[in-house]
Formats: structure tokens, sequence, C-alpha cells
């Protein structure tokens, strides 16, 4: 077990396989976080006050940290450790430099949102009463304390995918949500909403010290460096430029978002929250993992076109297999998947059926949602971060124009269409400006591979709305049970009738994947190429 801790994990499925299943743990954590926050808080005024504390210190992460590690860090961090031992103390050296820079950029800017709380929270969420305003504050001067811890956690993150360690890196959100589960059912009892925010706190410190162990074995010692004159943390400082402005047009949205939904019933920021949550399921455990997992490989091979979309087009192929079924699943099970998860407590029949047209939208544009974080990817390990940029920036104006429009006269629903249609946009023209980039690259296996899972998608859907229709005279559909059988037999009709019709069209992706995982976890030497054949050492 040891072994399988530290070692390396080479092959983008099979690291994709364990980021994955380890997405999952963690997302099915933030599936029981929700059904807390829903049962205990209802889609109210209380959820509304939370995820609007909880969106500027969000902004300050995402800007600050992802833009320098997505961008920037992972590539040239992975360049210097593939040199001689000489190099590799570099690479030590620039780890604790870009440690020490963000977290005085992020020690600074928290300090800077407790100051300025009160008028942070009054942009952000003009539609709240001067009540529920002054307690936003509150909570968002408390979750100022969440970003610094990760922060740390992010770069420690970052070593960890640069040296494909991926086993830790990927078991640190549970920990997070761990955190925000034991506020909420815990420090909630004694400090009311405050525990919800301490909770965060907690997470976020988790989330870094799970990963600490793990980076230390690698030979990382911190050091006190401030050394702006580092020309690769300056290579850094210069890519992560336009992925800082992508992330900032992007969390613009959200803030807009935000706004838009303080100005509308109460419990509309709860309820598109809670959608969105549903819905990005999926698009955190397939198209999110793919896409760590092969960020680095992407990065070795970057500029090497004829295997940089070999690998591309296996990893994308993947992502497909199991995202598009997931749409079909969500769309036609979405009543039942909101009321086994969210239906208990305060979160009445009306939050559900607000919360199920607001998934169902989401979820039209979930292909989109996942293959984004791949096409990106390709673009950052060829140290192209502003194409990307300026796609985001398009994207999420139009995301502006339809929110403020469709918001105002259909409220969360509306909220939820203008955040498909922006998804959807940003997937095409990233698609296009894929071949500028890389004029050789060939769409028809994809997208003979899309046209194969659409059509057992389909028929998994048909499979699955005759199951709901053959068990309903046998179950109590008022009691949770009923629903939750009504909604394991027809996923698992739906699994079943998909994975015959993928077999029966020639699936190659199907096989691999279980190939890959099979092999992982025997105990004898086996390497598992990205086609998913299994050979002996």
């Amino acid at each position: 077990m040891k072994k399988k801790r530290s070692g390396q994990i080479n092959s983008i499925t099979l690291a994709a396989a364990l980021v994955a299943l380890s997405s999952l743990l963690s997302r099915f954590l933030g599936v029981i976080r929700d059904r807390i926050l829903a049962g205990q808080f209802g889609a109210g005024e209380a959820l509304d006050i939370y995820y609007a504390a909880f969106r500027v210190p969000d902004l300050i992460f995402n800007l600050v940290v992802l833009g320098a590690l997505s961008a920037g860090f992972i590539p040239v961090f992975t360049t210097l450790l593939k040199k001689d031992e000489e190099e590799k103390k570099e690479a030590w050296k620039l780890a604790s430099n870009v440690l020490n820079f963000l977290s005085l950029s992020i020690l600074g800017l928290s300090i800077l949102g407790i100051i300025f709380a009160n008028p942070l929270v009054k942009i952000i969420a003009p539609g709240f009463s001067s009540e529920a305003q002054l307690l936003t504050a509150k909570l968002t001067r408390v979750m100022f304390l969440s970003p610094l811890f990760l922060g740390i956690s992010g770069v420690l993150g970052g070593i960890l995918q640069s040296t494909k360690r991926f086993l830790v890196y990927s078991i640190a959100p549970m920990a997070y949500n761990l955190g925000i589960i034991f506020g909420a059912l815990y420090l909630s009892r004694w400090f009311g909403i405050y525990g919800l925010a301490w909770g965060v706190v907690i997470g976020a410190f988790l989330h870094a010290a799970i990963q600490l162990p793990a980076v230390f074995s690698l030979g990382f010692r911190w050091s006190l460096i401030l050394d702006y004159r580092d020309l690769n943390t300056r290579k850094i400082g210069k890519m992560m430029i336009p992925r800082t402005l992508s992330l900032a047009v992007s969390q613009v949205g959200l803030l807009f978002t935000t706004v838009i939904a303080s100005m509308l019933p109460s419990g509309s920021l709860a309820i598109f929250n809670f959608a969105n949550n549903l819905a990005s399921f999926p698009v955190g455990i397939f198209g999110v993992s793919f896409a760590i997992a092969a960020f680095p490989s992407f990065s070795e091979n970057a500029f090497n076109s004829e295997v940089l979309l070999k690998k591309f087009s296996t990893t994308m192929r993947q992502i497909m297999f199991f995202v598009i079924p997931a749409t079909v699943f969500i769309i036609t099970l979405r009543a039942q998947i909101i009321r086994v998860v969210l239906g208990t407590g305060a979160f009445d029949w009306n939050d559900t059926v607000q919360t199920m047209n607001a998934l169902g939208l989401f979820s039209a544009s979930l292909v989109a949602q996942a293959a984004a974080p791949l096409l990106v990817r390709v673009f950052y390990a060829r140290h192209n971060s502003k194409t990307p940029l300026y796609i985001g920036a398009l994207s999420v104006l139009v995301n502006l124009i339809l929110s403020w429009f469709l918001g105002k006269k259909m409220g969360v629903t509306g909220l939820a269409i203008a955040a498909s249609i922006s998804s959807a946009l940003n997937f095409v023209l990233l698609w296009l400006f894929l071949y500028v980039e890389i004029p050789i690259f060939n769409a028809f296996p994809i997208f003979i591979s899309a046209l194969k899972y659409s059509a057992a998608a389909l028929l998994a859907g048909v499979a699955i709305q005759i199951s709901k229709v053959a068990v309903w005279p046998y179950i109590d559909m008022t009691r949770f049970y009923g629903v939750f059988v009504q909604l394991s037999v027809s996923f698992v009709a739906g699994t079943l009738i998909y994975a015959f019709i993928c077999k029966m069209l020639g699936s190659e992706e199907m096989d691999s994947f279980i190939s890959a995982l099979k092999s992982r976890w025997r105990f004898k030497s086996v390497s598992v190429d990205d086609q998913g054949e299994a050979r002996g050492n």
C-alpha cells in the first residue's frame, strides 16, 4: 500500500481512473454535505447568505492560486524535473519561491477582504436586506481564513501532479468536504450559520495538511526564498497573467450571477448552487479528473504534435464515453436524484421543482463543460494561455447578457439557460481554435465515438423511462425508500443497456478503462498504455 501511495502513475487512463474514483468519493461527500445543508436550512435566506459569503474568498483563491498553477507552475516545474540533478534542485527552489509569493499575496488580499467585507457584500448581494448583508459580511470575514490554506495546498498539489503522484492529491478534496460537513453537523449546533463558515476553514486546513507528508517524501523542504529575479518564477508570472485574467472573467460571471440571484425570491441562490453542484458531479469525476491526469503528459509532449494529439484524442473519447450517458441519466432521473439527495427536512416540494428545472438545463451542456478543461490544458501545455482567455471572455460576456435578461424574466431557470449556452459556446470556440493551434488535428475518431455513445445513451434513456413506469405500482413514491428504489432500478437498467450497446458497437474505451483498472491493482508488475492494452514487464 505504501508503494501504491507514493508510486508514479504514468498512464493517463490509470491516473484518471484513480483521480475519478477519489473524485467520486469526494463528490459523494459533497452530496451528503448538500443534503445536510438542504435539510437543516432549506432553500432559503440562510443558505443564500452562506453561498454569497463564500463567493469573494473563493474568487481570491481562484485568481491567485489557480492562475499560477494551472497555466505556469506545472509545465515549468515538470520541465525542470526532467533534467539533471542540478536542475531538480532548481525545481525545489522554484516550489518554495512560488509558495512564498503566493502565500504573501493571498495573505495581503485576505486582510484587505476582511477590512472591506461590508462594501464588498453590498456589491455582490445588493438584493439582500441590510441585516442579511451584515451577516454575510461577518461570514465572509471568517471564510477569508481559508484561501491561505488552499493556496498552500494548491502548490503542494501542483508538485504531486507534476511528479504524477495522484493518490494523495485526489484524496485532499475529501478532507475539505469532511471539514464542511463537520461544520454543518456539529459546529452549527453551537454557532448557528457561523459553524458553516468555520467548517470551510477547517476543510481548507485539512486540504493542505493531508498533502504535506507526500510532498516531503519526494524531497521537498521549504526554504525562505523571495527571489523575484528568478527566471523560472518570472516565466510563471508571465504565463499566469492571461490565465488569471481568464479566471477573473469567469469569476466576474459567478459574481454577476450572485448579484442577480440576490434580487430574485429568497432561496434562488441556494437553488442555483444545488442544481449546479449536482450537474457538476460527472464533470468533476470525468472531465476534470482526465484533464488533471493528462496535463503532465501534455506538458512533456507539448511540441510533439503527433504524440500530443494522440493522447488528446484518446482522453477526449474516454471523457465522452462517460459524460454523454451521464447527461441522459441526469435529465431522465433528475426528479428522483433531487428527492433522494436533497429531499429532507426543510427542503420542500417547491424547492424540488425549481431545482429540477435548473438541473435539467445545466445538464444540457454537460459534454461541453466536461470537455473544456481538457481542451484548455492543450493550450496551456503549449504555453498558450491567451487563446483560452479571449474565448473565455467572450463566453462570459454572453453569459452576463443572457443572465441579465433571462434571469429577470425566468428566475433561476433563466440563469441556468444562460450558463448552458455560454458553456456550449466556450467549447465550440476552443475546439475550432485547436485546429488553428495544431493544423494536423483530426477530430474524426472523436466524432465517430461520440455518435456511438449518443446512440447507446439514448437507448439507455428509453430503458430508464420504461423502468420508472414498471416499478411505479409496486413502491410507495411518497417515501424515501420508494424514490430510492425507483432511482436505483432505473439507473441499473440504463447502465446495463448502455454497456451492452457500446459492446455491440465495438467501443474500445469501455474495454480500455476496465483493463486499466484491473491491471493497476494487481500486485505483480503490469504496465498499461493509453490504449488500454495490458502487457507484462
